[in-house]
């Protein structure tokens, strides 16, 4: 198994922080980490819509090596989408990563795979990196259909993406009855999952493949949990929410390795 994946620890800050508050986030963020915290891991920031000018400007300005990530966007290049954000408008703005398929995207709005697949290969085309969610809910991991679930999220959301791009892009491995309950799967059972995502892309797209996807997991991680879930050879980093919005707790997170 590769072991040169550079872990990729992801702040979504979903519906919170307005362009002010985003701005001195950043700003403290950038004191509390260091040259040594961005070459051991790589850090993306996903803001709302109405940030992300915002803190592309203090990233830049400031020569801060923190990544710029969004949320979500649309799959088409542009139309009558009322309050859709079109991928080439994002890249425009310098974002480099795109969360796709979010539980919440697919519960609440009602994303299907087919939106999902379409968004990746936007996403892709305007030379950002989609990072794609995959996760089942208690009820499906209570039955016995955690696999089944996430298997068909990863064979729909990647279907008709070449290897090269498989393997550029993140797969996050987000348990939805983890995600902002406070409950957390053990380091095992997220290792677990996170294996088996890895044996379904390898399936798609080839063992080299497989071994080069990054994986992320997410589902409450907080410092208190995060060395443990980080240190499980197929987890390649952490889809952080709640935490994200608090810059001590999000450098902590960063800063895992040290715990």
């Amino acid at each position: 198994m590769t072991t040169n994946r550079k872990p990729l620890i992801s702040g979504n800050w979903k519906m919170y922080l307005n362009h002010f508050e985003a701005i001195q986030i950043i700003q403290t963020l950038s004191y509390q980490l260091d040259a040594s915290d961005y070459e051991a891991c790589d850090v993306s920031v996903h803001p709302p819509f109405t940030d992300i000018r915002s803190v592309q400007t203090v990233l830049e300005s400031d020569r801060i090596p923190m990544i710029l990530g969004a949320q979500h966007c649309h799959f088409e290049e542009k139309g009558a989408f009322t309050g859709e954000v079109s991928p080439g408008m994002l890249e425009k703005l310098n974002v480099k990563y795109v969360i796709v398929g979010h539980s919440e995207r697919r519960e609440i709005f009602g994303e299907t795979d087919e939106h999902i697949n379409a968004k990746v290969k936007a996403v892709f085309k305007h030379t950002m990196t989609p990072i794609l969610c995959v996760g089942e809910t208690i009820e499906e991991r209570e039955e016995g259909n955690a696999q089944s679930k996430v298997r068909g999220q990863i064979q729909n959301g990647l279907k008709g993406v070449g290897k090269e791009r498989v393997a550029s892009m993140v797969v996050a491995y987000e348990p939805i009855w983890a995600i902002g309950t406070g409950m957390t799967a053990t380091p095992g059972d997220a290792q677990e999952m996170c294996s088996f995502v890895r044996d379904c892309v390898k399936e798609i797209a080839g063992g080299t493949t497989a071994d080069t996807i990054r994986i992320q997991y997410g589902g409450s991680v907080k410092p208190i949990n995060a060395a443990e879930l980080l240190k499980q050879p197929d987890i390649d980093g952490a889809l952080v929410g709640g935490a994200s919005l608090e810059a001590d707790k999000f450098a902590r997170i960063v800063k895992y390795r040290l715990h």
